[in-house]
């Protein structure tokens, strides 16, 4: 029967430096009556390691922040009773604040620490899409191919025989390939199948919907993906993102299915009288590549930081720039459009910001990541509760340290360049489908259509020099990125150039409305 541990005590804080070694100090019992656990505090960590400063890890508004942040989650421990929490945030390339809260194990009082180790559960479908994407650009495999293809016992039966579409890579991938989400009951027995389980449990199977009806989260899936990796490396799964992912991304702490030292214990969810249940390890075996992972806040933080890089694969870029890109456009959407799903990651828009990341979620964990790919910036939350909710403390970890190196981290805007003689190309312009008024604002030139029913919908002309712009506008049914140029004779302007067509000047156009700053 596995253990039970009595309610916690308070969860207390103390801090270490990255480049430091690991610096355990109690507080007194003065400051509090509750035995209290040191937690780790990490600042300033280049990824890969190099012990550069940060500058927006010391920015005071980040600070404030971080401290914001504190006081609400120890206040969320404290009354919720939560284990242990790690959490992490990332610019770019630097780690630039993590911390640990509470205990990974609450009788010996072990603090959590940012190099504390947590089964990372679902996380672990980002590192399979990785692989399949690494495949695919070796040539070994196509993201259309379907799965029978290189899965030749994969004979689970459609569900409708007038609409037998092969479920795809690609489906799998994504979530919309019609399968059932687990492949047997591991999830109550914590029995996991092995390779010949999985086989055996999809055969003759039926699915649940046709392909790309619907999006359906599947565990299966990615335990398919898994063994297609398997098949075209000639390498189990766990030694392949060891040595193509891992090793690569100097992920020293991360691992498949094994019982490591420093990982911190799980519990379950907390019961009314205040006790957790105490998980015992749980091996995924043949759906490692779904829910298997082991890691921690500092090397998931690699991960994070390859997410915002550029550049031909090789070294720690273990993807070019064209795969990250096409693993983090959404590809699918739920039915109520609220949220969706790319190539591993799944996307979320809130208010005008998308954000893209997983959860994570097996027997004594909760994690959960968030990342902002225009800031640069990641969140990761670690947990070992069962009932921590970690996608609500990312979304605070994000809205309150995230946003505040966010801003931090973004330079002081220029001043527009600006030359008083673009000043004559503002007026208004016309063709037999429309007018468009070119205006000048505050050192700017913008571009509205006079018939529009709001202003909301202006686009800009961003000077390249040479007396012509790159137009840009929030929307992409317009010729945006395109080249912006203005034809003259006898020293008035008579057409503006958009891209392949063109619009010309009205000559008896007002004079131009000037902004004033």
């Amino acid at each position: 029967m596995p253990s039970v541990v009595p309610p916690l005590p308070a969860p207390g804080r103390s801090a270490r430096p990255f480049a430091s070694t690991r610096i355990r100090r109690f507080l007194t019992a003065a400051l509090r009556p509750l035995a209290l656990c040191v937690a780790g505090l990490l600042t300033c960590a280049t990824l890969p390691p190099a012990h550069a400063a940060a500058p927006a890890a010391e920015h005071p508004e980040v600070r404030g922040s971080v401290r914001l942040f504190e006081a609400w989650l120890e206040g969320q421990m404290a009354y919720r009773g939560l284990p242990g929490i790690a959490v992490g945030v990332v610019h770019d390339q630097q780690l630039v604040w993590a911390r640990g809260f509470g205990f990974a194990d609450v009788e010996k009082k072990l603090p959590v620490t940012p190099a504390t180790k947590f089964r990372i559960a679902s996380h672990s479908k980002l590192f399979t899409a990785t692989a399949i994407m690494q495949l695919r650009d070796a040539g070994k495999l196509r993201l259309d191919d379907p799965v029978v293809q290189h899965l030749p016992w994969f004979t689970m039966q459609p569900v409708a025989p007038d609409d037998n579409a092969p479920p795809t890579l690609a489906e799998l991938l994504t979530h919309h390939s019609g399968l059932p989400r687990e492949a047997t009951d591991h999830w109550s027995t914590f029995k996991f199948p092995d390779a010949a389980g999985l086989r055996a449990s999809v055969a003759g199977r039926p699915t649940i919907f046709a392909p790309e009806v619907r999006w359906k989260y599947s565990n299966l899936a990615y335990a398919l993906a898994g063994q297609i990796v398997e098949k075209l490396s000639g390498e189990t799964f766990a030694a392949y993102v060891q040595r193509h992912i891992f090793t690569p991304l100097g992920m020293k702490d991360t691992s498949v299915d094994r019982e490591v030292p420093g990982l911190a214990i799980g519990y379950g969810r907390r019961m009314p009288d205040g006790s957790r249940e105490k998980m015992p390890f749980v091996d995924a075996r043949a759906l490692g590549a779904a829910t298997g992972l082991t890691s921690t806040v500092e090397d998931l933080a690699r991960f994070v930081s390859l997410q915002f890089r550029k550049g031909p694969v090789g070294g720690a870029q273990i993807l070019s720039t064209g795969a990250l890109r096409e693993m983090h456009r959404v590809r699918v959407l739920e039915n109520n459009w609220t949220n969706g799903y790319a190539i591993g990651f799944a996307v979320n828009r809130d208010k005008d910001r998308v954000f893209i990341g997983h959860g994570g979620s097996y027997p004594g964990y909760k994690t959960h990541t968030l990342i902002q790919l225009d800031d640069k910036v990641g969140v990761i939350v670690l947990t070992n509760g069962d009932d921590s909710v970690p996608f609500d403390l990312a979304k605070e970890l994000m809205a309150t340290v995230g946003r505040a190196v966010a801003k931090a981290a973004t330079p002081a805007e220029p001043k527009p360049e600006w030359d008083p003689k673009w000043s004559r190309f503002a007026g208004l312009y016309r063709n037999r489908n429309s007018d468009l008024n070119v205006v000048e604002l505050d050192r700017r030139l913008v571009i509205i259509s006079p018939t529009a029913t709001s202003l909301e919908s202006q686009s800009r002309l961003i000077p390249i020099g040479g007396d012509r712009f790159r137009l840009e506008a929030a929307t992409g049914g317009s010729a945006v990125g395109e080249i912006v140029r203005f034809a003259e004779e006898n020293g008035r302007v008579t057409r503006m150039f958009t891209g392949d067509s063109f619009i010309d000047r009205v000559p008896s156009a007002s004079p131009r409305a000037t902004a004033q700053p």
